[in-house]
């Protein structure tokens, strides 16, 4: 039987690793289907297309879960967004310009956990996109070699804290359900905790990031490297080395050549 996949060899770091797999479970391709057509569907709907009743398409998606029948990841995020709505689980809602949720691949190898948008996210609703989000581009693409759209990104909290100010344990005790549904979607093979609030929040530990860098932890079994926030190598950039040391250890653990430095 010839491969469903393409014949090219994907690139050693590619997210089509996990799409095309010979021996990927028949179930997985029909969540596939499935997630395309429905996806579809709700689009014509929303272009005022008459006798579309995806109501009754998400009923069988939640049929399907309850007989743990996964979605895939794309479809997996819009659901968690679905149900997120337009949040107000928390105080952050108040200030907020924008719910910033997530950007990149959903079928990414790696992701990014951040602590919550600042004010050039909250413009925009995109997590690192600011000064600090060219520090991490640097560090995907210079130094890791990559691009951005390869990996995805997420924050702790969804909503911007007022002043830039650090979550309060209460905003993110309810920010967390969707995180941690963010990443059992994606189920990267890494993830990099960036800075002290999303270090101690997926670690479960009280530790300063400075000690818990450049070890490995783990978030429900997936391997976590904590290392510094990019916002914190604005005004520390002799920590780029730390943080590079950190990055080294995510790339062996992928399976990327070594070669580059961000």
């Amino acid at each position: 039987m010839a491969n469903r996949c393409s014949a090219r060899a994907a690139p050693k770091y590619s997210s089509m690793e996990k799409k095309c797999q010979t021996d990927r479970p028949l179930v997985d391709e029909a969540a596939d289907i499935t997630a395309a057509v429905h996806e579809h569907l709700v689009r014509l709907s929303e272009l005022g297309a008459a006798g579309i009743e995806t109501g009754v398409m998400d009923r069988e998606r939640k049929r399907l879960a309850a007989k743990g029948i996964r979605l895939n990841p794309a479809d997996a995020l819009r659901q968690v967004h679905l149900d997120m709505g337009d949040c107000r689980r928390c105080r952050l809602f108040e200030g907020r310009t924008n719910i910033v949720f997530g950007d990149g691949d959903p079928y990414a190898r790696l992701m990014f956990v951040g602590e919550g948008p600042d004010e050039d996210e909250d413009a925009q609703g995109v997590p690192f996109v600011g000064r600090a989000g060219q520090q991490l581009n640097d560090i995907i693409e210079k130094g890791m070699r990559l691009q951005r759209n390869e990996v995805y990104i997420a924050n702790v909290v969804k909503s911007r804290p007022p002043g830039n100010r650090d979550p309060r344990p209460d905003e993110i005790e309810a920010c967390l359900p969707f995180l941690e549904k963010q990443i059992e979607a994606i189920h990267p093979e890494v993830i990099v905790a960036l800075g002290t609030i999303a270090a101690q929040t997926l670690t479960g530990l009280d530790t300063p990031i400075g000690k818990l860098r450049g070890k490995w932890h783990s978030f429900k079994s997936i391997p976590l490297m904590p290392t510094f926030h990019p916002s914190y190598l604005l005004h520390n950039p002799a920590a780029k080395r730390e943080v590079w040391a950190d990055i080294k250890q995510v790339m062996e653990k992928l399976g990327l050549p070594i070669g580059g430095k961000s």
